[in-house]
């Protein structure tokens, strides 16, 4: 099964695509879509669409796993993150992909076994977990790569074969 995980941003959407046989996860890509905060709004999320949407037509998946929605004292951030999730599970439906969205909570639980886990501890998880040479960079690819574990780890037990 091929998984896509995004972290999504409005300056940077980070994606990271797994192949997992439900024991065993290799990574197929990682990367963000970064945008210019000197754009206008509506042009940014164009490019995040686009940016994702070449993704999967390249390196086509079965399912994609999204960070969900969390509380946020700046409303305004929240709005804008909001937006860049949306444009993420509209590119999801047009390529047909199952949708999987999980808490940060969830996703430190998952990667790290510690939900209040530190940025750097779930990095450096991703980076043992799929056994690259470094940490992920940047920042919001590490982070999709842990989404997209998270949902491998939570599949297990069904049928990840395809």
């Amino acid at each position: 099964m091929r998984i896509l995980g995004v972290d999504p941003g409005s300056r940077a959407t980070g994606y990271g695509m797994i192949e997992t046989d439900g024991m065993r996860h290799r990574t197929i890509l990682f990367g963000a879509v970064t945008t210019s905060a000197r754009r206008p709004f509506h042009q940014r999320l164009l490019e995040i669409f686009e940016g994702l949407d070449t993704v999967l037509r390249r390196h086509p998946a079965d399912v994609m796993a999204i960070e969900g929605v969390f509380h946020s004292v700046n409303v305004q951030a929240a709005l804008k993150l909001g937006h860049a999730r949306g444009v993420a599970l509209v590119v999801a439906a047009l390529r047909g992909l199952d949708v999987r969205e999980y808490s940060p909570l969830e996703i430190k639980n998952a990667v790290v076994g510690f939900g209040r886990a530190e940025k750097i501890q779930v990095q450096t998880m991703v980076q043992l977990i799929l056994g690259l040479p470094e940490i992920p960079s940047p920042d919001h690819a590490a982070d999709a790569l842990a989404v997209a574990i998270c949902h491998a780890h939570r599949m297990k037990g069904e049928d990840v074969r395809r």
